[in-house]
This record gives structure tokens, C-alpha cells and sequence, in this order.
């Protein structure tokens, strides 16, 4: 797909684009893009909602751009508190990467699988140390993540929230 095609696709399609100069820009300069989709592995199948932005990944690597899945298993294991009322129940490292390797054939069907690159979390997050993760969270208010609506809400109506469940949004 020509890239000014490409750019109308997503512009038609997209609900929020940052900056659609540099978007349009970066599309027509020549050069592969590295684009990311992650999804955390809280459940062994992904579903129907995803296929959207698959699809859209799809023609960006068939117009030649570099397609990065990134499996939160890291992440996983706390689970994404969006629209929780509640702590989810956390998950074992087995768990998340048996649910990873059926994401990676799920989305094998939309994407071309040799093109590609399938990566995990865990693969920098657990490598940070203590001090690491102090650092990060000093970069960090609790104001700034009390403005995501699922803890927000979770907090007027004093329901518990966990510690660890702070910590996804810096993960």
C-alpha cells in the first residue's frame, strides 16, 4: 500500500493520532517503522477486539514495516487493573507464557509470523533490581496514576487497591 494511502487508512480509522504530520512524514521518508502492539496474557485466547488493530498492523507490514507483538508476561502476572473493580488474582510465569504461546498463534492467523518479532516483557522487567524499580517510581506520581479512571473509581468508592497493582502503569 502506497504510504499516502496507508496514512488516509489510518487517519479514517484511528481515534487519536499524536502528531499526523510526523505520522505522514515518517510513512513517506522511506525507512521501516518499528511498530508495537502488547497485550497481556491474562487469558489463554484474545478475542474479537483485537483483530482491529491486527488488521491494521497487517497492512503496515505488508507496506514493508517492522511488527513487534509484545507479550506482557511480566505484566501478566499482575494483570492489567483497567476496568477492574477488584485485585485480580495474580498469575504464575507458566501461566503467562503457556497464554503467550496461544496469543503467538492467534495472531499468527492475521500476521505474517516471518515477519513478525515476538517479544516478552519479561525479557527487560525482570532484569531490573530494587533500585531499579525505585528509580522508575520516582519518575512517578501518585496523583499522576490516581488519574486513571480504574483506580480513580476504585478509590471514591473505597474499594482496596494494591500496591503491586500500582506498579503495572510503570511496568
Amino acid at each position: 500500500m502506497e504510504s499516502n494511502n496507508l496514512f488516509r487508512t489510518i487517519r479514517s480509522v484511528a481515534v487519536d493520532i499524536f502528531s499526523e504530520e510526523g505520522l505522514q512524514k515518517r510513512l513517506t521518508a522511506g525507512k521501516s517503522l518499528k511498530i508495537k502492539l502488547g497485550a497481556d496474557p491474562s487469558r489463554p485466547d484474545l478475542h474479537l477486539g483485537h483483530s482491529v488493530p491486527l488488521r491494521m498492523l497487517r497492512k503496515m507490514q505488508d507496506a514493508g514495516h517492522e511488527i513487534i507483538f509484545v507479550i506482557g508476561d511480566f505484566t501478566g502476572m499482575i494483570g492489567d487493573p483497567s476496568g477492574r473493580n477488584k485485585t485480580r488474582s495474580p498469575m504464575t510465569f507458566e501461566e503467562t507464557r503457556q497464554n503467550g504461546q496461544s496469543y503467538f498463534e492467534q495472531v499468527s492467523k492475521i500476521l505474517d509470523p516471518a515477519k513478525t518479532r515476538i517479544t516478552y516483557n519479561s525479557e527487560w522487567l525482570s532484569k531490573m533490581d530494587f533500585g531499579d524499580v525505585l528509580k522508575l517510581a520516582g519518575k512517578y506520581t501518585l496523583a499522576r496514576i490516581m488519574e486513571r479512571d480504574d483506580f480513580s473509581n476504585r478509590y471514591t468508592t473505597n474499594q482496596p487497591i494494591g500496591l503491586l497493582e500500582l506498579f503495572y502503569p510503570l511496568m
